[in-house]
């Protein structure tokens, strides 16, 4: 009896509710999945008894919103990027969140100034940063310095690698061509602007291998394809880290963008999901998550708990997206902007590509 009344009033000093037996969260797979589970499941399983079910989706969005539509929702918690959040949410799709329950910071920031810019809305709560950066062979090529580089086939020949589409290539463009990253959608929201991003990604067009998966750019390094290319962080950290890849990663003009956590609506345990939300975004639990892949802390906070790879021997600040001396020059993907621009600039992307 003793046993139990200490439990119950430990849950509830840290303000964790045990009436739910289970909670379902959707997530990506891979990875990211995998250390969720270790930074996040496990850690709340061993504190509450409550069960944590991984479920993975090629992207979470889409079988919340057929669930919720169908009036048949299994999953409390979904891992999703912004600019599907934004839209499930305008959709009614998700449930709002009593974001002033958030708790303070470590060092006693309140949460809304805590996350960085990006990383909370009405219905849903980042859980990491990743970005887009540019990587290259260390091996074959030295000096390169910046984002121009990329773009500079005199000083540093061989193919390079883009992702196939108008998002990431156009703003990356844009930055090498000296545009701010401040000023960079105000630029692209223009004809002008518009011309002179693709009048720059002329200039390496008939050098470039267009990527679609996470998983390509890397292995075009790995082969030989490119010399360099951009991808996501955490992939080349993965490759340099522990398959020994001769990979470098340059972080002039990266651009950021972000996992969070949603309810859908309807989710049958949308009180229990919503206790779990508040303590995996925690400053110390997105410190741990970065022991167990190279994507940073949302909450800015969180960046002094930063410590060891699970290698138990790198140190993992320098090889985050948050790491303060990449946010200088950094870009944070901009969902409103994409939302009004995709389709226009999608359209002159692929008749670009074409032509």
């Amino acid at each position: 009896m003793k046993t139990v009344l200490a439990i119950t009033v430990g849950l509830a000093a840290s303000g964790i509710s045990a009436q739910a037996e289970e909670i379902n969260v959707m997530s990506w797979g891979g990875a990211v999945a995998a250390a969720q589970m270790e930074a996040y499941h496990k850690p709340y399983m061993a504190e509450t008894g409550i069960k944590i079910n991984s479920i993975d989706a090629d992207n979470p969005a889409v079988p919340i919103k057929a669930q919720v539509e169908v009036g048949n929702v299994t999953v409390d918690i979904a891992d999703v990027e912004p600019s599907d959040l934004v839209r499930l949410c305008d959709e009614g799709l998700l449930e709002q969140l009593p974001i002033e329950e958030l708790p303070d910071g470590s060092d006693g920031t309140k949460a809304a100034d805590d996350f960085i810019e990006g990383g909370l809305y009405d219905c849903g709560v980042g859980i990491l940063v990743y970005s887009t950066v540019i990587g290259y062979r260390g091996d074959q090529l030295e000096g390169v310095t910046s984002a121009s580089d990329f773009f500079d086939l005199e000083k540093f020949p061989g193919k390079r690698g883009l992702r196939k589409g108008a998002k990431f290539s156009l703003e990356l463009a844009l930055m090498a061509d000296g545009v701010e990253p401040a000023d960079v959608y105000t630029v692209l929201a223009t004809p002008e602007g518009i011309d002179r991003a693709f009048a720059k990604l002329d200039t390496i067009k008939n050098n470039t291998v267009w990527w679609e998966a996470g998983a390509q750019p890397v292995q075009l390094l790995a082969d030989g394809e490119v010399v360099m290319t951009t991808a996501y962080n955490g992939r080349l950290f993965d490759a340099a880290i522990n398959e020994n890849k001769p990979f470098e990663i340059l972080w002039d003009n990266q651009i950021l963008d972000f996992n969070l956590y949603v309810i859908p609506k309807g989710a049958p345990n949308k009180d229990a999901a919503w206790t779990y939300i508040k303590w995996a975004t925690q400053s110390e639990r997105q410190a741990d998550l970065t022991r167990y892949i190279s994507y940073g802390p949302v909450r800015k906070s969180g960046s002094a708990g930063v410590g060891l790879y699970k290698d138990d021997k790198t140190e993992m600040a320098t090889y985050l997206p948050t790491y303060p001396k990449y946010l200088d020059d950094a870009l944070t993907s901009d969902v409103e902007f994409w939302a009004n621009y995709d389709t226009e600039l999608s359209e002159r992307f692929n008749t670009w590509l074409a032509n």
